[in-house]
């Protein structure tokens, strides 16, 4: 606890009756001048409880030391309380701007300084206490904040690697290449970060795209619930056989809730969405729900594209491949679905993106 007061004063009598009236309670140093007073002041700063200081001194005056003091940090943690016989309204604001805490005239009332000298030092030492609990309030909340992190991090992993074994299930029982689930994500991405610069109104992020391409490979994971009979059928499907394949989105939503404990609220919503909701068309014509416009959610809206882009560029077991022009065109046509006219211009738009990565995954 700091108890030592410098008393800056060239009157002798003045330094006297200070040190006398608050060397009861208090160790006190004096100087006789600004020079003086800055070299107790470098050496002392740390101890000091105030400084009681007069304005008009040889060598340096009181403004020389207040200087010092600010240009040092000292008055921060150190009080300063001025002693002056100088009584203009200009000399005590600008005592003030320099970050004084109290400026008192002289002749001065031995009572009066002692209690002002005393309340400026409580004052001073409970702000300084408080800041102290504040710096340590923020450097723990800082620690819990980087824990907080470092586990946001490990449970982003922990997703991403479920979603990925999924993935490489959906891989292994699906009859498209391995290369399918990465190209869907691809064009997501492109799609999702167009969409995100174009119409910010959809409140997509870095982060949300992130999780919807990461959630964009779980999409067909209904299909593993699917009979090989229909799945791997290479020829045209009936119609009793269309209805069950459509199941597969009901069916993968439902396998994914079972998976709800696992991963985080968000993920799980978003694969969810995704995975049900992808081949729903923006005129309500779609399966499973018949949802229409923006009821669809815009992750599952960005994910249908993506799909049914690689779906015509690629070839299947029961169909050739159509060339990246014709793709194009029956999309936009509404040949091929009905999407919402704002996917649909950041589709135009990220056109020659969707076709450099349709060549690079088909070298």
């Amino acid at each position: 606890m700091r108890n030592r007061v410098l008393v800056v004063d060239d009157a002798e009598l003045n330094r006297e009756i200070l040190k006398e009236i608050l060397g009861q309670e208090y160790q006190v140093i004096t100087a006789a001048d600004g020079v003086e007073a800055i070299e107790l002041l470098g050496r002392h700063h740390a101890e000091l409880a105030v400084v009681l200081l007069d304005l008009i001194m040889p060598k340096a005056d009181g403004f020389a030391v207040l200087e010092e003091m600010r240009k040092k940090g000292w008055m921060e943690k150190t009080p300063v309380l001025i002693i002056s016989g100088e009584t203009s309204a200009e000399t005590e604001k600008k005592c003030f701007e320099y970050g004084v805490s109290d400026f008192i005239k002289k002749p001065f009332a031995n009572d009066i300084i002692k209690k002002r000298v005393n309340n400026i030092i409580g004052l001073f030492q409970y702000q300084n206490e408080l800041e102290e609990k504040v710096q340590k309030q923020t450097l723990a909340l800082r620690k819990q904040y980087s824990l907080l992190q470092i586990q946001a991090e490990k449970l982003r992993k922990s997703n991403e690697n479920i979603i990925e074994i999924l993935g490489n299930v959906v891989e292994y029982r699906n009859v498209e290449n391995g290369q399918h689930i990465r190209r869907v994500k691809g064009f997501t991405a492109i799609l999702a970060k167009e969409l995100m610069k174009e119409y910010p109104e959809y409140g997509l992020d870095e982060k949300k795209v992130e999780l919807i391409v990461a959630a964009s490979a779980l999409h067909d994971i209904g299909k593993i619930a699917i009979p090989d009979k229909i799945l791997l059928k290479p020829a045209k499907l009936t119609p009793e056989e269309f209805e069950y394949m459509k199941s597969h989105t009901t069916r993968g939503s439902e396998i994914l809730d079972n998976f709800s404990h696992i991963w985080d609220e968000d993920y799980h919503k978003t694969t969810h969405e995704i995975c049900r909701y992808h081949h729903e068309r923006y005129d309500g014509r779609g399966y499973p729900d018949g949802l229409s416009g923006d009821a669809i959610p815009i992750s599952a809206q960005l994910v249908s594209i993506a799909d049914v882009y690689d779906a015509l560029v690629s070839e299947r077991v029961y169909k050739s491949a159509y060339s990246k022009e014709e793709a194009f065109h029956m999309i936009v046509s509404g040949e091929c679905g009905v999407f919402s006219p704002k996917l649909l211009e950041c589709f135009r738009n990220t056109r020659k993106q969707f076709e450099e990565l349709a060549d690079k995954y088909k070298s």
